[in-house]
């Protein structure tokens, strides 16, 4: 029996297959990062996306196709990670837009919806670049423009355009040299042709298994933890910032409200008892609680984490910086920042994220330092929803372009001339990021094992070898120049102390006419931030 259109319960089920089918492939999808470092996370943000829109698809009750649509772009929009996250949460807002008129969902009106998610996608991304997931996009959108005229049953149309969308995808590696050399097609791609596939196959009542919420159904941190410290003495803000660094990496979902007198602590983990280890070195515990979220996912909270106290007058301006790692985070502190958003490489921090770091700052301008390429699209997305203050996104792509902006802010200055005296400082600044490989692969003709060191410059330098000194130095060859003047070398938590010493010594040999600068940065992943200006 042919079908002409579909209705709102049918379109709130497709949706919720499809989310739940981009949990069960998130792994996969995270494989098919080109660079093999060990943060490829597509698939995880792409997934921490569209499970806020699933939670507020999933409560709604006797909806219409607009109330649908509407929950899925408002509820994507906030919860928008990383560059492939905040591409879907658009192409979810262009589609709303296209059909939140319509009185039926027909091939017509997907039609029409289709191209304005495409359109609308493609504004937000400043340089669109094709073999992407917007490629992927477009394909289905010409597609269903072509065929909905003569579509008669909503099921076969839909059937063809996402089969438009799968051979897009598989033409990505012939758009993109890169993807191409790395055996893989685009992984924001591959993420959106699993939603969709999701979706179809519920339409044809092969939907994924969900739950209420099924994009957030596995539950990676189990225990809620809470906690409060009494600070012996002054609250010392750099063991505050050490906690929280070392708590990131078995955590997530932290809070902490801090002052001369105690410290308050809310996190979800996945070993309390580390966490409370750690927290010793931070004073005496004088409550404590633990949940399983499994067994009681609504239990009553030790404190309100939203109690954090808002400014009551206005600052003229304010900074937010987007950084991971003890070290790093003080270096930002004494340079002026108010406020550090927790993320970076492997933990991209969402639009509403960020949202919330401008709301507590209480500024009338407020700079933000995305300092990840990751992250400058959730960040211009929140600015787009800010309407009382103003704010100013400085697109820093790395920690040294955030750090040598801020040296280029004058208080006296208006937004405008500052963002382009910032802009002045990131140009002159080069990095270079020391990590691992986690699979074998080839970039640019250079053959990579796994386990092998590799030196990333942001210049597009790769350097691979066994020894992270060793590598290091090879890839400042790469960065300096006869402008060159100053070396900063930041440490990560899987270098020693010792070992960042050494290599600082093998660079000021390397370069006895530099100015060398060595710094305990802390940050995971990368055993060595360079920055070369």
């Amino acid at each position: 029996m042919e079908v002409k259109q579909l209705d709102a319960l049918m379109l709130q089920k497709m949706f919720l297959s499809g989310a739940a089918r981009l949990e069960n492939q998130k792994a996969l999808i995270n494989e098919l990062n080109v660079f093999p470092v060990p943060d490829g996370d597509t698939g995880t943000n792409m997934c921490l996306t569209i499970s806020s829109a699933a939670e507020a698809v999933a409560a709604l009750q006797n909806p219409a196709n607009a109330d649908v649509t509407k929950a899925i772009s408002s509820g994507a929009l906030r919860g928008a990670r990383g560059n492939s996250g905040v591409i879907l949460s658009q192409l979810f807002r262009g589609f709303h837009k296209g059909i939140k008129d319509a009185d039926e969902l027909n091939p017509s009106v997907m039609a029409v919806a289709c191209r304005k998610a495409v359109e609308t996608a493609y504004k937000a991304v400043m340089k669109p670049k094709e073999g992407t997931i917007l490629t992927v996009a477009k394909f289905m959108a010409d597609k269903a423009e072509e065929i909905w005229l003569d579509a008669e049953d909503i099921g076969a149309f839909m059937e063809e355009v996402v089969k438009a969308g799968d051979d897009a995808l598989a033409k990505t590696p012939e758009m993109l040299p890169v993807l191409k050399e790395a055996g893989v097609v685009d992984s924001g791609g591959m993420g959106l042709m699993t939603i969709l596939h999701g979706c179809v196959d519920a339409y044809f009542g092969r939907e994924t298994e969900v739950n209420d919420a099924p994009a957030s159904a596995e539950v990676k941190y189990p225990y809620h933890t809470e906690l409060i410290v009494e600070s012996i003495g002054m609250t010392d803000e750099s063991a505050v910032s050490k906690f929280k660094s070392a708590a990131a990496a078995i955590s997530e979902n932290i809070v902490i409200i801090s002052d001369a007198a105690r410290v308050k602590i809310s996190l979800d983990t996945n070993d309390a008892g580390i966490i409370l280890h750690k927290a010793l070195k931070l004073g005496e515990i004088v409550k404590v609680q633990v949940r399983n979220v499994k067994e009681d996912p609504e239990g009553e909270a030790l404190f309100d984490p939203a109690e954090e106290e808002i400014p009551a007058e206005w600052k003229d301006y304010a900074f937010l910086a987007v950084s991971v790692g003890s070290g790093l985070t003080e270096i930002f502190k004494e340079l002026g920042v108010d406020r550090i958003i927790e993320g970076g490489q492997t933990m991209n921090p969402s639009t509403d994220d960020i949202l919330t770091a401008i709301e507590k700052v209480h500024a009338k301008t407020v700079y933000i330092l995305p300092n990840n390429k990751n992250i400058i699209l959730a960040a211009n997305q929140a600015a787009d929803l800010v309407e009382d203050c103003k704010v100013v996104v400085v697109p820093t792509k790395t920690i040294p372009q955030g750090i040598s902006a801020l040296v280029g802010f004058v208080a006296e200055r208006s937004p405008e001339e500052n963002l382009e005296a910032m802009m002045e400082e990131i140009s002159r600044v080069k990095t270079g990021e020391v990590t691992y490989s986690v699979r074998n692969t080839s970039i640019s003709g250079v053959a990579i094992k796994e386990g092998d060191i590799m030196g990333i410059g942001d210049n597009g330098s790769l350097v691979v070898g066994s020894d992270i000194c060793d590598v290091t130095v090879d890839m400042l060859s790469k960065l300096v120049d006869d402008e060159s003047e100053l070396i900063s070398l930041y440490g990560g938590a899987d270098f020693s102390e010792e070992d960042l010493n050494k290599l600082g010594a093998m660079v000021e040999e390397a370069y006895p006419d530099f100015d060398v600068q060595v710094y305990t940065g802390g940050q995971p992943v990368y055993y060595i931030i360079a920055a070369v200006e």
